[in-house]
This record gives C-alpha cells, sequence and structure tokens, in this order.
C-alpha cells in the first residue's frame, strides 16, 4: 500500500503532487489470498488499517469499495465503487497516485486503469 508524506519535497519517497512523497508500506492481509484484492481492500478500509504515523491517506474522506480486478501481464484493472471525496486540490493527486501504485505493485503491472462505478478513476477526479 501507499501513503503519503506531506510536503517533505521526496525526502521519504518519491516526490510528487504538492511536494509530497509517496511512501510504500508494507502489510498483509493473511485472510485474503488474491493479492490485489487484498492490497485495495486493505488501502481502502476505513478505520480498519490504521494509517502509519507520520503519514496521510487521501483516500480517507472517500468511501469507495474494491469490486474487481485483473491483470493481462501489463496493465492492472481495477474496479471500485463508491464515492472519491478529496479534501482538496491536493488531494487529487494523492488520491491518484495511492490506487495506481497500490495496484500496479500488488501484481508487478506497467501501468494501471482504475475505474469508480465504470468512470475512469481521472475522469472522476477532474469533475471534482
Amino acid at each position: 500500500m501507499y501513503y503519503v508524506a506531506l510536503d517533505d519535497g521526496g525526502s521519504s519517497g518519491v516526490r510528487f503532487g504538492c511536494n509530497d512523497s509517496l511512501v510504500a508500506v508494507h502489510t498483509a492481509d493473511p485472510s485474503i489470498r488474491e493479492p490485489l484484492q487484498a492490497a485495495m481492500s486493505q488501502l481502502l478500509s476505513e478505520g480498519r488499517t490504521p494509517t502509519p504515523v507520520g503519514l496521510y491517506s487521501a483516500l480517507d474522506a472517500s468511501a469507495l469499495q474494491y469490486v474487481s480486478g485483473y491483470f493481462d501481464g501489463a496493465t492492472v484493472v481495477v474496479n471500485l465503487t463508491g464515492s472519491v471525496q478529496p479534501g482538496g486540490a491536493c488531494d487529487i493527486p494523492r488520491i491518484e497516485a495511492q490506487l495506481t501504485h497500490t495496484a500496479v505493485t500488488a501484481v508487478g503491472a506497467i501501468r494501471a486503469e482504475i475505474y469508480v462505478d465504470g468512470v475512469r478513476l481521472a475522469d472522476v477526479l477532474s469533475l471534482r
């Protein structure tokens, strides 16, 4: 899973967005065998998996659930349902980075296509 180190200029991970860092946090849920489902479900679980100290999740205000996903060898496709609620303009790239990097890393993909209720994540976020 990926979380955000706010305004640290890339010192904790990959620099992106509003001078933030994207930070990988390794956790495992032994009850879920499918790695994509496990990673996405943990990232989206409000209140069940606490955000690590010093990091931020731009997904906390959103109500998203993992529906399905598949990996074709290069692209991972993730289908979510629910609502996306960015806390401000800087949360838009944070949400996209957290979801995309978590999905790509879970299966070893090159890129991710993420959909919320059938709409591309980029389109959902552009409406905010």
